[in-house]
C-alpha cells in the first residue's frame, strides 16, 4: 500500500507541473525515496548564506536564511539534508527555528575552549589524532607514561571532550580516557645517581629527543618535575630525567661547565674515560706529552676532552694548564721550516709589507726601503732573507721603536726587561744591525754545535701558568731565544703575509749547513750628560785608567760618565776616572740608583725658560737624547707645583723646564 500511495502521489505531480526533464525526475524520485535517519546530536557550522526550508526539497518553501557562520544541531538526516535547529536573537530574546537545510553547506562544529595550561601523561598507549574525530584513523601512536601540554579543550561536533596537545611541532588531538592530568612541583635542591646508562632527553617522555648520554653513576640535581620525570641540567644541557632510573644520593652533584681557548698537556700516559669517574670505561690512552684542548671543566675535578675522534674524559690530576705556541694538532708552515734554507722572497715583497704598515699608521720606519738589506745578509750567511725580515720586523715594531731609531738596533740584542734601552747595543747604521744578527743567529740558535741549538726552526715554547719553562714541550729558536711562548708562531705568521707558505718548494729546499763564529760585540757606548748622580747598592769593584783595582764601597756617590755595549761602565769619583763590569743590567737596582738621568721620548721636545707653554722654547730635545735632571739639596728631582714639568741642565749650563710626560726616568 505505502509503495502504492507514492505512485498515485508522484502521478498527481506529473498531471499538476507538467513532466520535467529526465535529471530533475530522477532527483525528484532520488529525495522521494530516502529515508529518514535519527543521528546522535551533532553541532554544524554553515559555511555559506542558506535556506531554512519546510522540508527536504529547494521545492519547499524557505522559513529564513541561516546566514555563514553560524550554529545548528541535528538528530535528523534525510539523504543530503539535515533537520535542524538554530537559535538566534530577536528583540532581546531567543527563538529557535526548526527547519531542513542541505548538508553541502554544513561542516562538522568543534567548539575550542581555552584553558589553563596543563600537563598530562598517557597512561597506555595513546593514539594522536590530527582532529577530534574517532572516525578518522588516528595518525599516531605514543606509549605510556608520556607527558603532554594542553592549554585548548575541545568540545567536538557530538558533544565529546577532547584536548589539543603539541608533539614535536605539530598540534594533535587526544581523547580524555587515555590521559592523566598532572601537576608540575616543586621541591628542595636533591642529588640523584644514575642507576644504570640513560639519557637526558628534552620533554617529559622517551618520545623526545635524546640529548645527550648520562653514564652510570653521574650525580645530577633537581628542584621541579612533572609526573615520572625531573627537570635537570647535565653538561650544560637542560633537560628531563625519568626518576625510575635514579636513586637519591648525597655524593656532590657533578657539574659541567664549557670552556675554551685552553691548553693542557698530558704530565703521564692518561686514560680516557667514558664518563667522569675512574670506575668508567676505558676508550683510549693519551699519551705522555700530548696538548689537549678540554671542552668542559667538572666540578669533580675531571676534564671532557675530544681524542682520536673519541668524547671521553680525563682525571685533572693527570694534566696541566699551559701556554704553548704549538700548532697542537699539526706541524706546518713558516713555524718549522729549516731556517737554513734560501727564501724565495723579493726586496719588493719585504718593502712592500713594511710600507703598507708605515702608511697605515701614518709612522716613519728606519725599515723603509731596506729589504735589499735582509736579502743581502741571507745570501752571506746562509740565512733564510723572509725569517730575517719578519724578525726584525716583530722586535721593532715595523722600525718604529725607540732602540731601532736611537740605536740602529732592530732586535733588542742587549736589552733587558729592566734596562731596554740603556742596555741594548748602540749600532753604527740598519745594515750593520742586520748583518750582525744574521751571522749571530746562524752561529748559536741555529748551529748544531751551540748550545742555544733547539732545532733550526722558529718552534715554540710551553709556559705554566706561573711562566716556567716546561723543557720537554718546547722546541726550535723559541726555546731559549724568546720568553714569549707564541714567539715563533709570530714571526711565522709575518712570514707568511709577506709571502704565502709554498709547501712544495721547502720540501726540496737544501739547508746552507755553513757555521760561522759568532761576531764580537760592536764597539758602541751610550755617553750620558755631564752631572749625572749614581750611589752604589753595594761594594763594587773598579778599575782605573792604568789597570789598578780598588773598591768603591756601598752608599758611594760618584758620576755615572758611560756606558759601553760591552756593559763597562765609565765612571768620575773625586777627578779620577773609573770603569766598572760589576753592574748587571738586568737586575742594575741591586748594584746602583740613580738619581737624576732622563731620557727624550719624543723628538724635537721643546725645553721652557718655565713650567708652562706661555713663552718661547730656548731649546730642543732629540728623540732618546739623554737629559741632567736638576736635583735638590736632598738629592730630590725638582719639579714644578703641578709635578708635570722638570727642571733640566743643558748641556751649556743652561736651565730650562720639560714636560715630565715625555721624559723617562733611567737607572733610577
Amino acid at each position: 500500500m505505502k509503495k502504492f500511495g507514492k505512485i498515485i502521489l508522484l502521478t498527481l505531480t506529473l498531471l499538476l507541473f507538467g513532466f520535467t526533464s529526465s535529471s530533475e525526475f530522477l532527483s525528484i524520485q532520488k529525495v522521494e525515496a530516502s529515508s529518514i535517519v535519527i543521528t546522535k546530536k551533532t553541532t554544524y557550522q554553515t559555511t555559506s548564506n542558506l535556506k531554512l526550508r519546510t522540508g527536504a526539497s529547494v521545492k519547499n518553501k524557505a522559513i529564513l536564511t541561516i546566514r555563514k557562520g553560524k550554529i545548528v544541531t541535528t538528530t535528523t538526516q534525510k539523504g543530503s539534508w539535515y533537520k535542524v535547529a538554530y537559535t538566534y536573537s530577536s528583540k532581546g530574546k531567543k527563538v529557535t527555528k526548526t527547519g531542513w537545510v542541505s548538508g553541502q553547506y554544513l561542516k562538522e562544529y568543534n567548539k575550542i575552549v581555552k584553558t589553563p595550561g596543563t600537563y598530562y601523561f598517557t597512561k597506555t598507549s595513546t593514539p594522536l589524532y590530527l582532529s577530534p574525530d574517532t572516525k578518522k584513523k588516528a595518525t599516531i601512536r605514543i606509549p605510556a607514561n608520556n607527558g603532554l601540554y594542553s592549554n585548548q579543550k575541545v568540545l567536538n561536533s557530538i558533544g565529546k571532550t577532547w584536548y589539543k596537545v603539541s608533539y614535536k611541532g605539530k598540534s594533535y588531538y587526544v581523547y580524555p580516557s587515555y590521559i592523566k592530568k598532572f601537576t608540575p612541583f616543586k621541591f628542595k635542591k636533591t642529588a640523584y645517581k644514575a642507576k644504570r646508562d640513560t639519557y637526558l632527553y628534552q620533554s617529559y617522555g622517551t618520545i623526545y629527543s635524546k640529548l645527550i648520554k648520562i653514564p652510570k653513576g653521574t650525580v645530577v640535581s633537581s628542584t621541579s618535575g612533572v609526573g615520572s620525570w625531573y627537570k635537570t641540567s647535565y653538561t650544560g644541557k637542560n633537560g628531563y630525567i625519568h626518576k625510575s632510573s635514579f636513586i637519591k644520593t648525597s655524593e656532590p652533584v657533578v657539574i659541567e661547565t664549557a670552556i675554551s681557548n685552553k691548553v693542557f698537556l698530558v704530565n703521564t700516559n692518561v686514560i680516557l674515560k667514558s664518563g667522569a669517574w675512574e670506575g668508567a670505561a676505558t676508550l683510549s690512552t693519551i699519551p705522555q706529552g700530548k696538548f689537549i684542548l678540554p671542552t668542559h671543566k667538572v666540578s669533580n675535578g675531571w676534564y671532557k676532552v675530544n681524542y682520536a675522534e673519541k668524547t671521553g674524559y680525563v682525571a685533572g690530576s693527570h694534566i696541566q694548564e699551559v701556554r704553548t705556541g704549538s700548532q697542537i694538532t699539526s706541524r706546518s708552515g713558516y713555524q718549522f721550516i729549516d731556517l737554513r734554507t734560501k727564501s724565495p722572497v723579493t726586496a719588493s715583497q719585504i718593502d712592500t709589507y713594511i710600507a703598507n704598515f708605515v702608511n697605515a699608521n701614518d709612522k716613519k720606519s728606519v725599515l723603509t726601503g731596506k729589504g735589499q738589506s735582509f736579502i743581502d745578509a741571507g745570501n752571506k750567511y746562509g740565512l733564510n732573507a723572509l725569517y730575517l725580515a719578519a724578525h726584525a720586523i716583530h722586535e721593532s715594531g715595523y722600525g718604529t721603536s725607540n732602540i731601532s731609531f736611537g740605536k740602529y738596533n732592530l732586535f733588542g740584542f742587549g736589552a733587558y726587561d729592566a734596562t731596554p734601552y740603556i742596555g741594548a747595543f748602540r749600532f753604527k747604521s740598519i745594515e750593520q744591525n742586520i748583518d750582525y744578527i744574521a751571522r749571530a743567529m746562524k752561529a748559536t740558535y741555529l748551529n748544531p754545535g751551540n748550545w742555544k741549538y733547539k732545532g733550526a726552526y722558529l718552534g715554540y715554547s710551553t709556559k705554566t701558568l706561573s711562566n716556567a719553562r716546561i723543557d720537554s714541550s718546547s722546541e726550535g729558536m723559541n726555546y731559549f731565544y724568546a720568553s714569549d711562548p707564541y714567539w715563533g708562531k709570530v714571526i711565522a705568521s709575518h712570514m707568511q703575509k709577506i709571502l704565502p707558505y709554498d709547501k712544495t718548494y721547502y720540501q726540496s729546499a737544501k739547508p746552507n749547513l755553513t757555521v760561522f763564529s759568532a761576531p764580537p760585540i760592536p764597539t758602541g757606548k751610550d755617553t750620558f750628560p755631564s752631572g749625572i748622580l749614581a750611589t752604589a747598592k753595594q761594594n763594587l769593584k773598579v778599575t782605573d785608567a792604568a789597570g789598578k783595582v780598588k773598591t768603591l764601597e756601598k752608599d758611594t756617590e760618584f758620576l755615572l760618565l758611560e756606558k759601553a755595549n760591552d756593559f763597562k761602565v765609565k765612571i768620575q769619583l773625586d777627578d779620577e776616572i773609573y770603569w766598572t763590569k760589576d753592574i748587571k743590567f738586568d737586575r742594575y737596582k741591586e748594584f746602583i740608583s740613580v738619581k737624576n738621568l732622563g731620557r727624550a721620548l719624543t723628538s724635537s721636545l721643546n725645553v721652557r725658560p718655565d713650567p708652562s707653554t706661555d713663552k718661547a722654547a730656548i731649546s730642543t730635545l732629540k728623540l732618546n737624547q739623554y737629559v741632567h735632571i736638576v736635583t735638590d739639596k736632598e738629592g730630590n728631582q725638582v719639579m714644578d707645583s703641578s709635578k708635570n714639568w722638570y727642571k733640566i741642565k743643558l748641556s751649556n749650563g743652561t736651565t730650562g723646564w720639560v714636560s715630565a710626560y715625555y721624559i723617562a726616568r733611567e737607572l733610577e
